[in-house]
Formats: structure tokens, sequence, C-alpha cells
């Protein structure tokens, strides 16, 4: 380096950092042609944490405070350079800051309907949304495993793997709690414990700490839940033929108030109606009747046949005095 090179360089005396903007979770301060002057000032505010990297590695990480940066303020740094002259020269090394405030209303989501066991219905397809919160919490972790040497690293830099993480936590959560879905909703809360319990160890991992977490609503895929509402309908309609005899009941007076050529179209639609209703009602009497219930017609027929009989040509039942079938005209015997 010539004596001209050395006067231009330049020394940093104070190192800080405030925040821009939201959503920054590291900072690299820029060194480049600069040096830290012996006795130099390190600010970390109460929001922020901060490391020093030499040669690749982490040498020292700084909580919040006010730092003379000396000998005795970066004992591991000292270590790895040898320094024997005590920083009676500049040195150089990259700093670090990490912002530790809480990054709140970060959005979680099921992009495709996940699949789990219910004890009522089988197998269905959930979907879910919510929100949650979290904070940096070990910067030489974070920057080790996460960050890295890049200039800046937002929020929305990490919002994929954490929601994907999310996911896969909620999926092990609801096999565990065998809580049926129509009981979900009642247990939304409960539900976001047993999930943020299981995600905390994973946010750890990135050097991060899970504040919050939140199931604010839990859904099927449209079709299922079109099928699910039919279901519904069906519990609350209960008895089928009453629902039927009320629904002829109320077509009765619309089709009184008819006139004219409107009257006759209502009132044969009335009439297709009270037929079919009659139809299901029969059909439900049949299927609830008992044994006795069934041996009751048997009897009734066979009184009925011994004042009948059937017509020798066309085979209609015809009474048993008739001389002559009332359909054909063939004379009887």
């Amino acid at each position: 380096m010539s004596l001209r090179d050395f006067i231009s360089k330049q020394w940093i005396d104070v190192i800080d950092w405030t925040e821009p903007e939201d959503g920054i979770l590291a900072y690299r301060y820029p060194m480049q042609d600069r040096e830290i002057q012996n006795g130099g000032k390190l600010t970390v505010r109460d929001s922020q944490l901060a490391v020093f990297v030499n040669e690749g590695k982490v040498a020292d990480a700084f909580a919040p405070g006010l730092y003379t940066l000396t000998t005795n303020t970066l004992p591991i740094l000292t270590y790895l350079k040898n320094w024997d002259k005590k920083f009676q020269s500049p040195f150089k090394s990259d700093v670090y800051f990490f912002s530790t405030r809480i990054q709140t209303d970060q959005h979680w989501g099921t992009q495709n309907p996940i699949t789990i066991r219910d004890k009522e219905f089988g197998a269905i397809r959930l979907r879910g949304f919510g929100i949650y919160s979290y904070h940096l919490s070990d910067a030489k972790t974070f920057y080790t495993k996460i960050s890295g040497t890049r200039d800046l690293y937002h929020v929305a830099d990490l919002e994929g793997q954490l929601r994907n993480t999310i996911i896969a936590k909620m999926t092990d959560a609801f096999a565990q709690s065998q809580v049926p879905f129509l009981d979900m909703a009642a247990n939304q809360g409960g539900l976001a414990e047993k999930i943020s319990e299981q995600l905390k160890p994973a946010f750890t991992d990135y050097g991060l700490a899970l504040d919050s977490f939140v199931v604010e609503n839990l859904s099927l895929p449209d079709e299922l839940q079109k099928v699910l509402d039919q279901r519904i309908s069906m519990n609350v309609l209960g008895d089928m033929g009453k629902f039927t005899q009320y629904q002829v009941a109320q077509a009765i007076p619309i089709a009184a108030g008819n006139e004219g050529g409107g009257a006759v179209g209502v009132g044969a639609g009335l009439g297709a109606g009270v037929a079919m209703g009659q139809a299901m009602m029969d059909a439900i009497k049949q299927t609830t009747s008992t044994s006795g219930g069934a041996a009751a017609p048997a009897a009734a027929g066979g009184a009925a046949s011994s004042t009948t009989k059937f017509c020798s040509e066309c085979g209609k039942t015809i009474p048993r005095t008739s001389k002559f079938c009332p359909e054909c005209g063939k004379p009887q015997a």
C-alpha cells in the first residue's frame, strides 16, 4: 500500500444501524475499503443484535448496549486474529446487525387442502388459515443457517419456508388431536396451542422464537362443503313425511288464489305433488310397518276374493255374480 493510499484510507469510529423500513431481519454494515479504528464505538439498540464475522467465522456477538472496541470487548476476535499489538492499529471485520423486533401479522394458509382422517366422516380434505408472530432470538444461528453473507435479508425471504413448516406441523397436530371436524370450530384455540408447541423447536432451529400462533378458520373445499350442507339440511328437516305434508298444505292456498289458465297449471302441478307425496308416504309406511301390520292387508285381500272373480277373457277382476264382463262384454259362467 502506498503512502497516498494509506493517508486516503477511511477509518470507522462509530458503527450503528437504524432500520429504514419494516421487514428487515439482517443488515450487513458497509465495510468496503474501510477499517475499524481502535477504540471505535459500537451501538446496538434495544431491538437489535450485532455479530462480528472474521475470516468467514462468527467472532463475537453483541447484545444491546454501547461498546468500545478494544481487546477487552472482543476477546474471541482477538484470539482468532492473534493480534499482538492489542488494537494499536485499525482492524477490519464484517459487521452484521439483526432486528429482534416481533414480526407481527404474519399470515399462513394451506395452498392446497390437506387430507386428514376424521372420526365421523372418514378421510376428509381440510383447508385452514391464520396469523402468527415471531422474533429473531439467536443471531449466530440465524446468520449461520439462514441469512449468511447477504447485504439484506427480509421477512418476505423467509415466509415460504415458515409457511411450509407450519403446514407440516399442522397436519401432525390434527392427526394426534382426534377432534372431529364438526367440533374443530369450538376447539380452534386448543388446536392452535398444540400446533404452536410443535412449531417452537423448528423455529428455534432457525434462530427464531415463535411468539403467537392463531387459527382463524378451518373449512372444507367447496365440493365437500356442499355435501355437508345437504346433510345438515336433511337433519334439520327431520321427518320427511311430515315435511311433504307441510309442503302440500302450503301449496293449496297458492293454487286456490290463481284463476283461469294459471289455476289449471298450478292445479295440475299440485295434483302431481299430492300424488308424489302420497307415494312417498306409502313407501315410508311400507318400510316401517311391522310383521303384524303386513298381515292385515293379506287378510283383507282374502276376504275380497270370496266376492270377486276373474274374467275368463280379459282377466279383469269382476263381481262374482256378474253374468257379463263390464270390460270386454264376454259372457261369464
